[in-house]
């Protein structure tokens, strides 16, 4: 079962499962010590320096007729503002918590999901001790019970290290730049935790550009966009608006309602009144918008699963981007308040008529997952120029 679910996430160079672990991970040592990130080597990405994030992003973009042209990339050293990026769940690491060595799950994850938004701001992304995918497999497949539950050590550390993080990013820095926050699934859920004890209503809040959380459920009072997981950050509505949260998880259209067991796009802890927040990067402003999508080519090429963006042709690009393909608004449907993705394509078009990003178990997709693996993916063109937008409203708004 695993082995299916494996190779179907890798392929997306965004989140994996492992094969069902056989032990009960090790638990976190009782004597934790703190990261020293003052040590470079404590960041997957820093500024101006040849790592993951200084990648090479040329994309191909293909049309509807097949017609193909090269995108190149540029970075901003110059960047008017920062981001700050937390990855999300993808360490294979044998423990409860991962190590601190940079592994290429972390070097793939923020070369699809992040290194692109260094043509807009500088970028920086630490490593943390996050827990694992081989600790969140076991504890799927083994429900926990009071002698098998993760040691509470064991949550809190990757939240501490993030913390430790941006501390030092603040001190040593920042000078006073705007920053943009950015994490998807286990960092988004990190992030919000770090902007409700750190950053809102505290004095760090005036440094906010935005946040950006990915693949998550942050509650707001249903209808609203202030007062539930933030009380002092509303959400984003223009491109130009600063201090404000983007925030969705996505889904195909054609499979709505998700299922019941639906891991996003519902309110955490089911709290009465609240709803999970939908910030559509396709159009802030809450209509129907293109999502300018990038998808990684190069993993697929290492034979983890092949996908044929122009039928008969090859993409040698490390990126494809299928203009014009897909759309996205959000949409209450039942309990979930989700971004319902729309695939536009003919079947007669010698381009792709699909895309990747399922979760499958074999042929069997996992609906209640929605498009998880690719949240960043779809809308990662949108994200860039979001962020950009936001740059220059901060450098008019400090002047």
């Amino acid at each position: 079962m695993f082995k299916s679910l494996c190779a179907a996430l890798l392929a997306s160079g965004v989140l994996t499962l492992p094969i069902a672990a056989a032990a009960q991970p090790a638990p976190p040592p009782a004597d934790i010590q703190p990261n020293d990130y003052a040590d470079k080597a404590n960041w997957l990405c820093w500024p101006g320096r040849s790592d993951a994030c200084a990648s090479d992003l040329t994309t191909t973009e293909v049309k509807a007729d097949g017609a193909t042209s090269i995108q190149r990339f540029q970075a901003d050293p110059a960047a008017p503002i920062d981001c700050f990026y937390v990855y999300p769940t993808v360490s294979h690491d044998p423990g409860v918590i991962s190590t601190m060595k940079i592994e290429p799950e972390e070097t793939n994850v923020v070369i699809q999901q992040a290194a692109r938004l260094t043509a807009k701001c500088r970028l920086y992304a630490p490593m943390y001790r996050q827990f694992t995918l081989t600790a969140l497999t076991y504890f799927l497949t083994h429900p926990p019970t009071a002698g098998s539950a993760p040691p509470a050590p064991g949550r809190q550390v990757g939240y501490d290290d993030v913390k430790d993080a941006w501390n030092y990013y603040l001190a040593h820095e920042n000078h006073g730049r705007g920053v943009v926050l950015v994490g998807h699934s286990q960092g988004s859920g990190v992030l919000t935790q770090l902007i409700r004890n750190e950053i809102d209503g505290k004095p760090a809040q005036k440094l906010l550009v935005s946040a950006i959380l990915m693949g998550t459920a942050l509650n707001v009072p249903e209808g609203k966009d202030v007062g539930g997981a933030f009380q002092s950050i509303p959400l984003c509505h223009a491109p130009s608006q600063v201090g404000c949260a983007i925030a969705y998880s996505s889904f195909r259209e054609a499979t709505l309602p998700p299922p019941d067991n639906s891991r996003f796009g519902r309110p955490r802890d089911g709290a009465a009144g609240m709803e999970a927040a939908c910030v559509n990067p396709a159009d802030l402003a809450g209509g129907t918008g293109e999502a300018k999508s990038y998808f990684g080519t190069l993993i697929a090429a290492q034979g983890v699963q092949k996908f044929e963006w122009l039928k008969g042709k090859t993409i040698d690009t490390p990126f494809v981007s299928p203009a014009g393909m897909l759309s996205a608004t959000c949409v209450h449907s039942g309990p979930f308040h989700v971004l319902a993705v729309r695939v536009d394509a003919s079947s007669d078009s010698p381009r792709a008529g699909d895309i990747p990003g399922d979760v499958k178990v074999g042929q069997v997709v996992l609906k209640d997952w929605g498009l998880h693996l690719i949240d960043a993916n779809l809308f990662m063109g949108n994200l860039v120029d979001i962020v950009g937008a936001e740059g220059r409203a901060w450098t008019a708004k400090a002047k």
